[in-house]
């Protein structure tokens, strides 16, 4: 078997599982947001369900309208926080000592090699990055788990993404997924599970974008091989018994995708599709009125620094809004320590709290009619971030630093110091 069909069967009773086979596997983890967990608790009201299955393994984020940005958004936090009190949730956060989900359940050791993790929300597949298989799922099945502890599946085949070699500078695991999704197209691994192995020049920030990002071209879920620095990630953050899987000697995959790292050059994902790629030497002059920089695709330390750098000492272009969003308030911290956030500010860069916010087009960022963002989000669907007219562009936290400089979509690899 593969990674995920062993962490599957092992969750579900069996020996043995195939593709294709149903399944009733247990959970380690229930996660839900502001906007997703309302729906889940309603239900659960709904059907009389009056208990959770276990106050330790629910997680509670309000992230997406955080702080919230109207009475609408207020109302559906505050029925968040009376459930997280009625059943004791231990691991609910709020404003002040949140993150942007995605970001913040590794960071508190919530997430571990070979867990099984539901979260009414799609890119919950980030945790494969740590060897877990976790996947998005709808507020129904999210309000299911809840009470239960219990999730049905579809065992999935899987896509085995072997890399090699090392990437050049200012070449991050956003350009390694963007090509990925390139090249398998957008529904390319529809319900497929991502295998992704040769990973040891990745850091542990590469890989979690990069599983983030499964879900764009269809995929259950992402999943690294346990290495090192996995284990190294989670020293300190997860005390508690957890089991590293690797697949069998003669598991099958539906097929094989090899990228050398070494080849690749920084990319851009042109709307209205994730799948759209170019390199962004070769997409042209593409002048831009905004830059975001965060979310649960890349704003963790590691883009935070890189995004620095390449801005320290410069200054944002005029006429171009240039948000910086630390993904968790550790992050935010680790920021301020390591002098980033002065950098940001001194170049005319607005940094906000942790905040979903306008990558899912809900505040801090919307776009008007026609104008266009650099963002190092995960979709540009079209008005994904504000106005149906409007453009985003999905870069690299490098990409989106030179370009907020340069006021057009930018290679930072041309950016001297």
């Amino acid at each position: 078997m593969t990674m995920t069909q062993q962490i599957l069967a092992a969750h579900s009773g069996q020996e043995n599982v195939e593709p294709g086979q149903l399944i009733e596997a247990d959970l380690d983890l229930v996660l839900g947001n502001d906007i997703t967990a309302p729906v889940a608790i309603r239900e659960m009201a709904r059907h009389g369900l009056d208990s959770v299955f276990d106050r330790d393994k629910i997680a509670l984020v309000l992230d997406h309208f955080t702080p919230n940005k109207d009475i609408q958004s207020a109302a559906q936090c505050a029925g968040v926080r009376d459930f997280a009190k009625k059943h004791g949730i231990a691991n609910f956060f709020d404003v002040g000592d949140m993150g942007i989900e995605h970001a913040l359940i590794p960071e508190r050791g919530l997430a571990a090699p070979g867990e099984l993790i539901l979260g009414a929300d799609s890119h919950t597949c980030t945790y494969g990055a740590l060897g877990a298989f976790s996947t998005g799922s709808g507020s129904t099945d999210m309000a299911a788990g809840m009470a239960t502890g219990k999730i049905w599946l579809r065992i999935p085949d899987a896509i085995k993404v072997e890399l090699s070699g090392s990437p050049r500078k200012y070449v991050t695991g956003k350009d390694i997924i963007l090509t990925l999704i390139g090249i398998l197209g957008v529904d390319g691994a529809r319900y497929s599970s991502l295998e992704f192995f040769g990973a040891e020049a990745l850091s542990m920030d590469d890989r979690f974008t990069i599983a983030n990002m499964a879900i764009e071209c269809g995929a259950k879920n992402g999943i690294f091989q346990v290495d090192e620095k996995t284990l190294g990630y989670i020293k300190d953050r997860v005390s508690r018994k957890y089991n590293v899987y690797k697949p069998g000697p003669d598991a099958e995959y539906a097929r094989t995708v090899r990228i050398d790292l070494g080849g690749l050059s920084p990319v851009v994902a042109l709307p209205p599709s994730p799948g759209n790629v170019r390199r962004v030497r070769d997409a042209g002059v593409i002048s831009v009125n905004q830059v975001v920089i965060g979310s649960c695709t890349n704003g963790r330390l590691e883009d935070l620094k890189l995004a620095a750098e390449l801005m320290r000492g410069r200054r944002v272009a005029k006429g171009v809004r240039c948000i910086i969003i630390p993904a968790t308030q550790r992050i935010y911290l680790d920021a301020l320590r390591l002098g980033l956030i002065e950098a940001f500010i001194e170049a005319g860069a607005a940094v906000s709290t942790p905040t979903c916010g306008p990558c899912l087009g809900g505040h801090m960022g919307i776009l008007a009619d026609g104008e266009r963002c650099a963002a190092t989000t995960n979709r540009n669907f079209q008005g994904r971030m504000g106005h149906a007219k409007s453009e985003v562009y999905l870069v690299s936290p490098a990409v989106a630093a030179a370009t907020a400089i340069a006021g057009e979509l930018t290679d930072p690899s041309g950016v001297t110091q």
